[in-house]
């Protein structure tokens, strides 16, 4: 309904980056729908677009890691924003640890945790991946301050475009 505009372009969520790992495949992709979703228990959901690479690694991760970032680390969110892992490593071009499960954590994010996947919910040309937090850090040096949000990320052309 494109009369929604009129809501939705007031909105400047903050962005995530989410990395997923399933065997030795992983992925990751910068996601503009994501919240908490319950305080008892503590549950967050980030929703992937089926068209996305991210997605299908998701699809069978147990674990996936939400990074937060500010508008320092730019370069990152264009990475993982704007190029698609179907033709480059985005993982050779950071760096980047194993955590919980095997879980993919980006040594430049400001802030993150690692949540089980505990339900995945379609609803429409993204899934909602409802997480379990298990695990979480944050940067020690340069992690603070605003973080990155949409108004911030708008020249990122994405990797995976949706029509």
């Amino acid at each position: 309904m494109p009369e929604m505009d009129v809501f939705t372009g007031r909105l400047n969520p903050d962005m995530c980056l989410v990395t997923a790992r399933a065997g030795a495949e992983r992925a990751g992709c910068l996601v503009g729908f994501a919240s908490q979703c319950s305080m008892r228990p503590f549950r967050f959901v980030v929703w992937l677009s089926k068209v996305n690479r991210t997605f299908a690694v998701a699809c069978a991760a147990d674990f996936l890691t939400v990074h937060v970032l500010t508008p320092r680390q730019f370069g990152l969110a264009a990475l993982f924003g704007g190029v698609s892992g179907d033709q480059v490593d985005k993982f050779a071009r950071t760096g980047w640890r194993e955590e919980h499960g095997g879980a993919v954590v980006l040594d430049e994010a400001a802030a993150w945790f690692v949540g089980r996947v505990v339900q995945r919910t379609d609803a429409g040309d993204h899934v909602g991946f409802i997480l379990d937090p298990v695990q979480c850090g944050e940067r020690e040096q340069g992690g603070g301050g605003a973080l990155l949000r949409l108004s911030d990320a708008l020249t990122i052309d994405p990797g995976h475009p949706v029509d």
